[in-house]
């Protein structure tokens, strides 16, 4: 039995958000009542991150679920949502939840129509999958959409779990997502090509190089807002970029460093000069340096 107000979890998808989603949700109060996971890895996420809760097939943990988050990937979700749906598996009443960036709400319709209560709850966090997550959800924020009637509901569960709420009407779920992938993944790649670039040269510790210049860089371009990356693009010089493309392209240097720097050397300028930090002819000669196809 739960307490008053409080829920009985399920969990589909114990990847790296879903089990602790589900610890959060445990140390809220709340009843982890099963998980549904698959793979080793995902059985041994499950084990450390939710110790005890027994581990179900899809079918037994709805039974007994009165919530259900679905932490599974974004393209397997309209599917398994579907597919339960037309299997008749979804109950009236149940809160089901998932953590999706991409989708609002509209992709629960199937199981909206067998009587549940969607909610879409998306922490804006890189997730290890490890017990340090749980600390690292304090005051992150969450993007939320809900019926309006539900959005205390979804922005309650957010706070329970230490996050910030904030609502993302349906139609922006798409731009939503779209845009926290284009600060998170080119920074990765970039990071993960400077410490390769770094471990090239003999730097041991390619991280300790690499940690202050790049939370520098994050709090430097947060502050900026819109301006972020525009001091760069003024001040970057053609014979630097030149030298930089020579030395990214040599076979001493990782496979993949000359396309990230061209990548974004070509969109900073391209930003730099539709906000008029930069003329036509000085882009012109950076594009030059880098060479290869799209060079002035």
């Amino acid at each position: 039995m739960t307490q008053p107000g409080r829920l009985g979890v399920g969990i589909i998808g114990a990847g790296r958000v879903g089990p602790v989603l589900g610890a959060a949700l445990r140390g809220a109060g709340h009843a982890v009542v099963g998980v549904h996971a698959v793979s080793d890895a995902s059985l041994e996420r499950a084990e450390l991150l939710l110790p005890g809760v027994p581990v179900l097939s899809i079918p037994e943990l709805l039974r007994r679920a009165e919530a259900v988050l679905i932490a599974v990937p974004d393209d397997a979700l309209p599917a398994l949502v579907s597919g339960l749906a037309e299997a008749g598996q979804w109950r009236a009443g149940q809160l089901v939840v998932h953590s999706s960036a991409r989708f609002g709400v509209d992709v629960l319709t199937p199981a909206r129509e067998a009587g549940v209560i969607p909610l879409a709850i998306h922490p804006i966090m890189d997730f290890t999958g490890t017990s340090l997550d749980l600390a690292r959800l304090n005051d992150v924020a969450f993007g939320v959409t809900a019926d309006a009637m539900m959005l205390p509901v979804a922005q309650a569960l957010v706070v329970e779990m230490g996050g910030e709420p904030f609502v993302i009407a349906e139609e922006d779920r798409a731009l939503y997502a779209a845009s926290l992938a284009l600060a998170a993944d080119p920074l990765g790649s970039a990071a993960a090509t400077a410490w390769e670039g770094l471990a090239a040269v003999g730097v041991e510790d390619p991280s300790r190089l690499l940690g202050a210049l790049l939370r520098a860089g994050v709090e430097n371009a947060l502050m900026a807002g819109p301006g972020a990356g525009l001091r760069a693009a003024r001040l970057r010089e053609p014979g630097g970029v030149a030298s930089a493309a020579r030395a990214l392209a040599s076979p001493e240097a990782p496979e993949l460093a000359a396309p990230v720097y061209d990548a974004v050397v070509r969109a900073a300028t391209a930003r730099a000069v539709a906000r008029g930090e930069i003329d036509a002819e000085r882009a012109a000669a950076v594009l030059d340096a880098l060479g290869g196809p799209g060079s002035a």
